[in-house]
C-alpha cells in the first residue's frame, strides 16, 4: 500500500488576521471578532488577545474581564469567504485533492500533484509562501502520511509553523502526545481517560480494543487505531454540506411574544436567502435540506432546540416559511427571556436544488 503525503493547512487567527489586514490600526492590539464587552460570544481572537486567555467560544463578557483593553469587532463573513476562495485558488495550483474543513483550514493530498513535486514539505512551504506574499496572511501547515497526524502537526508550532511527521517517526510522536491533543478527544473524554490512567498516546496504545470499546463505545476503535498511527480516511473533495444556519445574539433580551416572532422571522428570512444563494451557485451534489430547526438560548444560557423534518426536501419558500412559523409557535409562550435565536436547515438530499425563485521511503 502506497504511503500518502497529506498536508493540513490552518490559517493563523484567520478572522482576526483579516480584520488587521483591512484595518491596519488594529495591528499589535488585542482583538476579538464577535460580540461586545457586554454580550455575545467570541468567534475568534488574535494572538495578542490569546496572551490574556481570550479564546473562541468564550463569552464576550468573560473575554472583556480577562482583557480589559480588548477591542471587539463585528464579524464580516462575506469578506472571510472572499479571502478563503483566494486561499483555495493557491491550493489548486498544487492539487485538486482538497477537503475543506472550514473557511480557514483544509486537507490536501499531494501524493500525486500537478507539479510532480516529490517533497510534500516543499509544497507546504510553497503554499505558506504564496499565502504570505500574495494575501499578506500567515498559515501554519502540518505534513504527514495520514489526516490525523497532519492535522496534529499543523498545530505543533503555531503561529507560522511547518511541522513534519515522517512515517518512521509516527509512533514515537504519538507516544509522547498528550491525550488532550488527540483530535476527537474533548474535555469530558480527556478527563475520563485521565481517570483511567491514560495521559499520553503511549498509555492509550497499551489498552486493548475490547477495553476501549467497552469504555468509549464506537469511538473505541478510532482511539485504538489512532494510537497505532492508523488512519485510512481519504482526503475527500467537495464534502457534502451538513447544515446551513443563521443565529443572532441580541443586545437586550427578548421576552415579548410579538418582538420574538418578528425577530425570529427576520432570521428565518436570512437563512432562506443564504440557503437559496448557496443552492443556486453550487453543484447538485450539495442537494436540498429536509430538516428545519430552531435554537433558543435563554438569558441564563440554557438552550432549547426544536426540529421538524419535512416529508420531502424544502425547495420552495412557502414550505420553508410554513415550517419555520410552526417552530416559532411551538416555543411560545416563552418561559423566560431569550438572548439568542437561531435557525438551521440540515438533512440534505443529494441531487435536488431549490427552485430559482428562491514502510516505503518517501521524500517528505
Amino acid at each position: 500500500m502506497e504511503i500518502r503525503k497529506i498536508i493540513h493547512v490552518d490559517m493563523d487567527a484567520f478572522y482576526a488576521s483579516v480584520e488587521e489586514l483591512d484595518f491596519p490600526e488594529l495591528r499589535g492590539k488585542a482583538v476579538a471578532v464577535g460580540g461586545n464587552a457586554e454580550r455575545g460570544v467570541v468567534a475568534a481572537a488574535n494572538y495578542e488577545a490569546r496572551k490574556f486567555g481570550v479564546k473562541s467560544a468564550m463569552s464576550s463578557r468573560l473575554a472583556a474581564k480577562k482583557c480589559p483593553h480588548l477591542i471587539f469587532v463585528k464579524p464580516r463573513f462575506e469578506r472571510y469567504k472572499e479571502i478563503s476562495k483566494e486561499i483555495h485558488q493557491i491550493f489548486h495550483r498544487y492539487t485538486d485533492q482538497i477537503e475543506p474543513l472550514s473557511l480557514d483550514e483544509a486537507f490536501l493530498d499531494v501524493t500525486f500533484n500537478k507539479m510532480d513535486i516529490k517533497s510534500a514539505t516543499f509544497i507546504a512551504q510553497a503554499i505558506k509562501n504564496d499565502i504570505k506574499n500574495e494575501l499578506n496572511l500567515i498559515a501554519s501547515a502540518g505534513v504527514s502520511y495520514n489526516k490525523f497526524l497532519a492535522k496534529t502537526a499543523s498545530d505543533q508550532d503555531k503561529p507560522d509553523g511547518l511541522f513534519i511527521i515522517k512515517p518512521k517517526d509516527g509512533l514515537n510522536f504519538i507516544d509522547s502526545l498528550p491525550i488532550g491533543r488527540f483530535y476527537g478527544v474533548g474535555k469530558v473524554t480527556e478527563e475520563a481517560m485521565k481517570d483511567l490512567g491514560i495521559s499520553t498516546g503511549k498509555d492509550l496504545r497499551q489498552l486493548s480494543l475490547e477495553f476501549l470499546t467497552k469504555m468509549f463505545g464506537k469511538s473505541g476503535l478510532y482511539f485504538y487505531q489512532i494510537a497505532r498511527g492508523v488512519d485510512h480516511r481519504d482526503v475527500v473533495p467537495n464534502r457534502e454540506r451538513k447544515s446551513i444556519g443563521v443565529e443572532n445574539t441580541f443586545e437586550n433580551d427578548v421576552f415579548d411574544p410579538e418582538e420574538f416572532t418578528l425577530k425570529s422571522k427576520e432570521i428565518l428570512q436570512e437563512l432562506w436567502d443564504r440557503y437559496a444563494s448557496k443552492q443556486l451557485s453550487a453543484s447538485n451534489k450539495i442537494g436540498a435540506g429536509k430538516t428545519l430547526s430552531i435554537k433558543l438560548k435563554y438569558h441564563d444560557f440554557i438552550q432549547l432546540t426544536r426540529s421538524h423534518t419535512h416529508t420531502y426536501s424544502l425547495t420552495e419558500f412557502k414550505d420553508f416559511e410554513k415550517i419555520g412559523v410552526q417552530l416559532i409557535t411551538q416555543v411560545l409562550p416563552l418561559s423566560k427571556p431569550v438572548r439568542l435565536i437561531g435557525f438551521q436547515i440540515s438533512n440534505f438530499e443529494i441531487g435536488e436544488k431549490i427552485q430559482e425563485n428562491v514502510q516505503l521511503t518517501l521524500d517528505f
